[in-house]
């Protein structure tokens, strides 16, 4: 999702991976809200909760997530006027949560441009294979306006807009990285676990005409201590001998 397949000449699906997914969860009451959140969890996958309307459309807009889970009764905009808005702004699958199981609700909800329709009560491991159907279904048609964000090792990465913010539990930070410090940053988060050789950081991230290979670690050292500012120590890591790459970790 946040890293876009690249379809060679015979396309292949894409791996769905759910650890790259953020789901946002609009629902206004809060106990359902917490058992989807604790079933998609355990799938992997991250989530962010609004309680009503106005805050889904605020946390769409500044979290871009992967997949809405979309009440339709909610406080200050009801879920078919959260709908209309996100299909304005962008294609975000959307799968609709509701107790009215009426073939016009239903068809009110696929006009407007939901995705699935999930009627309440619901079993949540059902409402979790529909997700997970539904982002490999967008992954594989391409249809989804791709919103391209990287998100790895507390790191937010928008590849359209190009901004970088740094999140934790207290803080989201928003970087200030020069082009280069963004190419080098988003080609180490595209495989965090591998290790980059200097050449290699040099041929696909540096401008034509700096040749030299300390020129990386140039442009490295003033990344880590952008992410150091950031309250992001040791990355990217240092491979003596080698390179570099995202994760300390293997």
């Amino acid at each position: 999702m946040s890293n876009p397949a690249q379809f060679p000449a015979r396309a292949q699906t894409p791996a769905f991976d759910p650890t790259q997914v953020l789901v946002l969860i609009a629902e206004d009451e809060t106990e359902i809200a917490e058992i989807l959140a604790a079933y998609l969890a355990r799938s992997g996958m991250r989530t962010v909760h609004a309680a009503d309307g106005e805050q889904a459309l605020q946390l769409h807009k500044t979290l871009k997530p992967d997949l809405v889970l979309l009440d339709v009764q909610m406080p200050r905009l009801d879920g078919w006027q959260v709908l209309a808005e996100i299909r304005h702004q962008a294609a975000t699958p959307v799968i609709m949560l509701t107790a009215m199981d009426q073939d016009i609700d239903k068809l009110m909800g696929l006009r407007i441009g939901a995705d699935d329709y999930v009627v309440k009560p619901f079993n949540p491991a059902e409402v979790v294979a529909r997700s997970q159907a539904v982002l490999r279904r967008v992954l594989a048609s391409g249809a989804q306006e791709q919103s391209r964000v990287l998100r790895v090792a507390g790191l937010e990465i928008d590849l359209d807009q190009h901004e970088v913010i740094v999140r934790s539990d207290a803080s989201a930070k928003k970087l200030l990285l020069t082009l280069t410090e963004f190419k080098l940053l988003v080609t180490l988060a595209r495989a965090p676990k591998k290790v980059f050789s200097r050449m290699e950081l040099l041929t696909s991230c540096l401008p034509e005409g700096d040749t030299l290979e300390r020129t990386v670690d140039s442009h490295i050292s003033k990344l880590r201590k952008k992410l150091e500012d950031a309250e992001l120590s040791g990355v990217p890591a240092v491979v003596r001998g080698v390179g570099y790459k995202l994760l300390v970790s293997a």
